[in-house]
């Protein structure tokens, strides 16, 4: 799909040197870049999501050591796991 975009000169500069630096198109980096933000926005609003339904639930949430206690798992087992 193509689609347009306008963008700021530097902007433009900069990523025509790194394209040329990599040998890489432009599109590989709008591409990139593209996916990675999307991908943040999306965690992000899904972590929005997930809060309210806690506070509207009454949800508690749980530190990792308090998992860990609950779960009975060490440092040291985990340690040694990896």
């Amino acid at each position: 799909m193509a689609l347009s975009v306008r963008i700021p000169a530097e902007l433009e500069k900069r990523l025509s040197e790194i394209s040329k630096k990599t040998h890489r198109s432009k599109s590989s980096f709008v591409c990139e870049a593209l996916r990675e933000y999307l991908e943040d926005q999306e965690d992000y609003y899904e972590t929005l999501a997930i809060k309210e339904r806690m506070k509207k639930n009454n949800e508690k949430s749980h530190s990792l050591e308090e998992v860990m206690k609950m779960l009975g798992i060490s440092q040291e087992d985990l340690k040694n796991a990896s």
